[in-house]
């Protein structure tokens, strides 16, 4: 494999929880695993850092970018913010090219979806957001940007339950988001983008809340009908 495809494939493999946060990179198992010497795999390992999937750590090497109680707090008080930022700015400075791109994404997702492969929805919906990073071209937003999706992917996979009728009809309703945006970004309709993300986030955040907070056990029923 060469170096970008195993950026990809381990890149995949974080966002799916496949690795976990906080799991240790180990270079030499890597390196076997990929049939690649340590020098190209430091550099794919320092790219992912460079986006936020890996810490390095002085001496002790590379891991998997963790996910503490904290960073879900910051999570879900920050990720609204800056994704309608990114979408109001994307919808101004979008290029042809990106948005032919975004609609190659899509469908890509769309395949995803109609097979049932979580770990490809995953990484496609991830690829049709980031793209709208760099759409936004800013310095200062996107790092933040990158990260939040990240982790978003990774909390999205926690609570992802590919049987539960309720998760296949979220997947259509997403689907039929990241088409509007691509309408809204080729027309340049700033209000409708953010108009979109909001509502995006909001099906985000309720699939999380419905998983969290499940229907009562059958035998705490029991006990409050006595």
């Amino acid at each position: 494999m060469d170096k970008q495809s195993i950026y990809d494939d381990l890149k995949k493999r974080i966002l799916t929880l496949e690795l976990e946060p906080g799991t240790a990179l180990d270079e030499a198992s890597l390196s076997k695993h990929y049939q690649i010497s340590r020098t190209p795999l430091r550099e794919v390992l320092r790219g992912l850092a460079g986006e936020g999937c890996v810490e390095i750590v002085n001496n002790r090497g590379a891991y998997v970018s963790s996910m503490s109680h904290k960073v879900l707090r910051d999570f879900f008080i920050t990720a609204p913010m800056i994704y309608s930022a990114i979408g109001r700015l994307a919808a101004q400075n979008a290029k042809p090219a990106q948005i032919q791109e975004m609609s190659e994404i899509q469908e890509k997702f769309r395949a995803a979806i109609e097979s049932g492969s979580s770990a490809d929805m995953v990484y496609w919906n991830q690829c049709f957001h980031a793209l709208m990073g760099e759409m936004a071209d800013n310095p200062y937003l996107k790092p933040s940007y990158d990260r939040l999706l990240i982790d978003h992917a990774r909390i999205s996979q926690t609570f992802y339950r590919p049987r539960d009728p309720e998760m296949s009809k979220r997947n259509i309703d997403a689907l039929a988001h990241h088409d509007q945006m691509i309408g809204a970004i080729e027309s340049g309709d700033s209000q409708a983008i953010v108009d979109l993300i909001v509502e995006h986030w909001e099906l985000s955040r309720d699939l999380i809340e419905y998983f969290v907070k499940p229907d009562p056990l059958a035998f705490e029923m029991a006990a409050v009908n006595e």
